[in-house]
């Protein structure tokens, strides 16, 4: 058992506690680490629920309720969080319910974002189980007038040295009025009963048989729906439009103007079709007629390219690391290797479509829906509306797939606003169409890496990149290969556009990895040296870099570990089957190592992936089951836009609207998939997004080995074509 000190603050951490009958609410801050103070005695439960950040209910019969405060896109932290509660309060986990909170100002991070769920709210969820186990304890040392230290909790019972046992239920009345310990004692790893264990998601039931939990599933009193008409292309503005036809559709209430932006001087840029249901209002928006202005220096795809190019000789905007003298290295080389990497736009493409519910009242609202950023959601919507946040309420719904798109509430200040206008309970729902084309898009981006190689080694790494709006935190310049080569620098290019671009699953490295890794590939071809070789030799050389350097991110040793582990599963440089080739490829990304090995044949010149194994340091699992689903899903989605994923704009219109244009990854094409995970007492890390980044370059190297062609562009299949075109 290890003792912590529990210098979490207690007005926080057990934000409210209250005593009805003989069941315990604890309402604890699972994200703040500050000092408990004493506990609050509320004489009429119900009327404070809703203050309560996130709490733990045991009702008198042994029941456990445990309140989930992060929302779910599918990374199962519905389920895995309240896990670790339950792990420490030691309560069967058959007599635990899980209920999704709304959102609280007493959250530190309420955000589903960066694959940091698990890894910022472990000690906070730990502690939260382990001092309300240590009140129950106490409440039953009381009645039994003994020594706390002579009691044992398991299970939701606290029994004695002589047999005596009395359940959480029988306790929860009297641990209610009780102190709260200075210092709990948090479980070893080797003591974990749920932690570790394959449970299954807390909300597969109901989604299965279809019960309402999707925010596209919200139904209302009252509740009118609309859908919105948004520039048909990125700069354009709305000059006219004529809504004589959508008003005659049957069921359309309203049609009006909102939306702008007053910085740019653009003010009732959409018009909002509000209608009975959302076929009619859909029906209403097919037949308005409305007329844009042009867009002036309207964006499109080949100017960027070009654009991006020429930045890429002048000079950086940023140069976040500098070790060594690169020009020196370069000079005084062998031989300099220089390629350019180029990824297009991408869309996000969520299974169930932006949507969102809002009902704004004089000085109040009530929002309700899909979103990875509650909090952000308040402030913005409270800022537009001229509201007091803490007078804008924001409940999550289960989401049908993030990837980032849904960090930005642009569909949720959307319903706001037209609720506002129309005074009515409102459902905003996005088409398919309005989902592809008025996004927030993965930034069209370029590397140039270059490196010199002397006496057999790579002495110098020079990695440029260029993005669409992607500023300063672009590349992540301490990761691989940082510490690993003398010379090395990063620098970062800007350029800028009207075109909307974001966060997209495992942003920055989810292109970034392939370029590297196929990078180090050629660079080991040349030296004549192994793959899988060369990179372990360039991690046994940052080892003592980052044992001294504090910035770099990585650890050499791990990653050492998760590459020797798939390359003894991945049956690395053992003989195949005939026709059977592999690449290899790891990257470090969200605080957590992985490796991959692809094993694919090519079929009428097309690569077929036919098996990844993935090994993976995350730290301790806490659901081995979810664990290896997220892994698995990152895999597909990174090989399916690594092959496949293309997206662009001609004069500032996006280049698809659905998915007969756009082309994702098909059932028959998902890899069998292999994960292991390293064994790990240390705390857990990111998972949602790591096995993303390493899947495009495990790819490409194996295309290489099977056709002798590299690839430096994606999507893979459009670059194959077209080489195939010209010879």
């Amino acid at each position: 058992m290890k003792l912590v000190d529990n210098n979490i603050n207690r007005r926080s951490f057990f934000k409210k506690t209250a005593l009805t009958g003989s069941g315990l609410i604890l309402g604890f801050n699972w994200m703040s680490y500050g000092s408990l103070t004493k506990i609050e005695t509320l004489n009429q439960l119900p009327k404070e629920w809703h203050t309560i950040n996130a709490f733990l209910k045991i009702a008198e019969n042994g029941m456990v309720t445990i309140m989930s405060p992060n929302p779910e896109i599918g990374q199962n932290v519905k389920t895995s969080m309240p896990m670790i509660v339950a792990e420490e309060l030691d309560v069967d986990w058959n007599r635990v319910t899980v209920e999704q909170s709304p959102l609280s100002n007493d959250f530190d991070r309420q955000v589903a974002g960066g694959s940091q769920s698990i890894r910022k709210g472990w000690d906070s969820l730990r502690k939260a189980g382990a001092t309300a186990k240590q009140m129950l304890i106490n409440a039953a040392a009381q009645q039994w007038k003994i020594d706390p230290a002579n009691c044992t909790a398991l299970k939701g019972l606290v029994k004695d040295a002589n047999g005596n046992s009395l359940t959480y239920g029988e306790l929860a009345s009297i641990a209610a009025s009780l102190e709260v310990p200075e210092n709990v004692k948090l479980k070893d790893p080797a003591e974990f009963t749920i932690i570790g264990t394959e449970r299954g998601n807390i909300d597969i039931k109901a989604i299965i048989t279809g019960k309402p939990l999707f925010g596209i599933d919200t139904k209302r009193e009252g509740m009118l729906y609309a859908t919105a008409l948004r520039p048909p292309a990125f700069g354009q503005t709305l000059a006219s439009f004529d809504d004589t036809e959508a008003k005659a559709i049957n069921g359309v209430k309203e049609v009006i103007a909102f939306g702008g932006d007053e910085k740019e001087n653009i003010l009732n840029n959409k018009i909002a079709i509000v209608a009975t249901s959302t076929w009619a209002a859909i029906k209403g928006k097919r037949v308005l007629k409305a007329k844009w202005s042009v867009a002036e220096n309207a964006e499109s795809t080949p100017k960027h390219d070009e654009a991006m190019k020429a930045l890429l000789d002048t000079e950086p905007k940023e140069s976040p690391r500098k070790d060594g003298n690169i020009e020196q290295a370069f000079a005084e080389a062998d031989e300099v290797i220089e390629r350019l990497y180029e990824a297009p736009f991408l869309p996000h493409n969520c299974l169930e479509p932006m949507n969102f519910f809002a009902h704004v009242q004089n000085d109040k609202a009530d929002l309700y829906g899909p979103i990875q950023t509650p909090k952000w959601t308040q402030d913005t919507v409270a800022e537009q509306l001229g509201l007091k946040p803490e007078n804008v309420s924001v409940g999550m719904s289960r989401m049908g797939g993030g990837f980032g798109r849904r960090l930005y509430g642009d569909f949720a200040t959307e319903a706001a606003q037209i609720s506002q206008l129309v005074n009515a309970p409102i459902q905003l729902q996005f088409t398919r169409e309005d989902d592809m084309t008025a996004g927030t898009y993965r930034p069209a981006s370029k590397y140039r890496i270059k490196a010199s190689l002397k006496n057999g080694a790579i002495t110098g790494y020079h990695l440029k990149e260029v993005a669409v709006n992607r500023n300063m935190f672009g590349l992540i310049p301490h990761f691989f290969p940082a510490g690993a080569i003398p010379n090395y620098q990063v620098d970062l290019h800007l350029l800028e556009s009207n075109i909307t671009t974001g966060a997209w699953r495992a942003p920055y490295t989810n292109f970034l990895a392939f370029a590297e890794q196929h990078f180090f590939d050629e660079l080991a071809e040349k030296l004549n040296v192994d793959a899988v070789q060369l990179r372990l030799d360039l991690l046994e050389q940052a080892k003592p870099v980052a044992a001294k350097d504090e910035a770099i991110e990585y650890s050499p040793e791990r990653m050492q570990n998760v590459i020797r582990l798939v390359a003894e599963k991945g049956q690395w440089n053992q003989n195949l089957a005939d026709g059977i080739y592999q690449g290899f490829s790891a990257y470090y990304s969200h605080n957590t190592h992985v490796a991959e090995i692809a094993h694919l044949q090519m079929v009428d010149d097309m690569p077929q992936i036919l098996k990844v194994i993935c090994a993976v340091d995350c730290g301790i699992v806490v659901n081995p089951l979810a664990a290896k689903n997220q892994v698995e899903g990152g895999i597909v989605d990174g090989i399916g836009h690594a092959m496949f994923g293309n997206f662009s704009f001609d004069e500032g219109k996006p280049s698809a609207a659905n998915f007969h244009q756009y082309r994702l990854i098909r059932n028959m094409e998902a890899p069998e998939i292999e994960v292991h995970f390293v064994q790990s007492d240390a705390s857990p890390t990111g998972l949602g997004e790591p096995s993303l980044p390493p899947a495009g370059g495990a790819i490409a190297n194996a295309i290489y080995k099977a056709t002798g062609q590299r690839l430096y562009k994606q999507p893979f299949v459009e670059a194959l074509q077209s080489s195939r075109t010209k010879l």
